[in-house]
Order: structure tokens, then sequence, then C-alpha cells
């Protein structure tokens, strides 16, 4: 007993000297690494991932569907107002937000394709199969709005109709 005794004594004296001398020891503490790796994974992290709400999912994903094949049309900003305020039943002010936030969280035009994938693919669960149909005409109607669809444009929603078909839950409507 002793002997251990000695041996956290001894411990506990060297941790106080290095903690004297500018050491920082708090780097040792387990918890409090993965606490910090966590805040570190969470704050690089691109902020789309982290929108969980399928009204805003879908607002994400309809612009985006407009925005892969380069800058949205007057036309194609108009229609989805117009979708957002007849499907998800707001008001203009309200869709002209939810317009504004999905347009600025995919301001990055350089990996918009790959995002919008994973994004779609991360996604895919959250919604119904009512939903999922709304989104999907809603995406179909807003790429329209700017004359004919471009390739990468049709491919993607087609994808993302394979996904949130198989995907779907089993639960109601937008509102």
């Amino acid at each position: 007993m002793h002997v251990i005794l000695g041996i956290l004594g001894g411990l506990v004296t060297l941790f106080y000297v290095l903690d004297r001398l500018g050491i920082d020891i708090g780097g040792l503490n387990p918890f409090h690494w993965y606490r910090r790796r966590a805040f570190a994974k969470k704050y690089s992290a691109d902020p789309i991932y982290s929108v969980e709400d399928p009204l805003h999912v879908a607002s994400l994903l309809v612009i985006g569907a407009a925005k892969l094949d380069g800058d949205i049309t007057a036309e194609q900003k108009k229609v989805a107002r117009e979708q957002f305020e007849s499907n998800f039943r707001m008001s203009a002010r309200e869709a002209s937000e939810l317009f504004g936030s999905a347009a600025h969280l995919l301001a990055g035009p350089q990996l918009l394709e790959e995002q919008m994938t994973k994004f779609a693919e991360r996604s895919a669960g959250r919604f119904s199969a009512e939903q999922a149909a709304s989104m999907l005409d809603m995406m179909t109607t807003v790429v329209a709005a700017g004359g004919e669809a471009a390739a990468t444009q049709r491919e993607f929603i087609e994808k993302c109709r394979e996904l949130f078909v198989q995907g779907t839950r089993a639960e109601g409507t937008w509102q």
C-alpha cells in the first residue's frame, strides 16, 4: 500500500511541477479530448449537412437542382417562391426567406453536384411518400422554368426519384 501511495504522490508532484512550468496537461484528459474533437468536426463540417427538417431539406434540393446548370434565372426564382408558397403553405415573405437561406447554403458552386448527391443520399429516409412526390414535382417545375433542363439536372432528379421512392417513411404531408 505504501508503494502505491508513493507512486501516486510522485505523479501528483510531477503534474504539479509541469503545471507550474507552464506545460498544459489538460490534453491528457480523454473526455476533454473527445469533446474538443467533436466540436472541431462540427465546426469544420459543411453546414448543409446539419439541416434535418424535411421542409428545409426539400428547399435545398429544389434550389440545388436549379443551380446545377449554373446560376438561377429570375424565372426560376419566381417559380421556386411560388412553389414554396403553394406546397409549403407559406406567406410570400416566409417563402422568400426560405429561398434566401437555401441559396445562401448552396453558395459554393465548385462542389455543388457532389454536395447535392451526398446530401440527397443522407436525407432520403426523412420523407413520406407524399412529401417525396411533392418535392420531386417542385424540382421538375423549377428546373423546367428556365427552359430545357440540362443533362446534369435530369440525372440528379432521376437519382433523387430513385432515392426518395425507396427511402420514404409512412407519415403525412408538409404541415
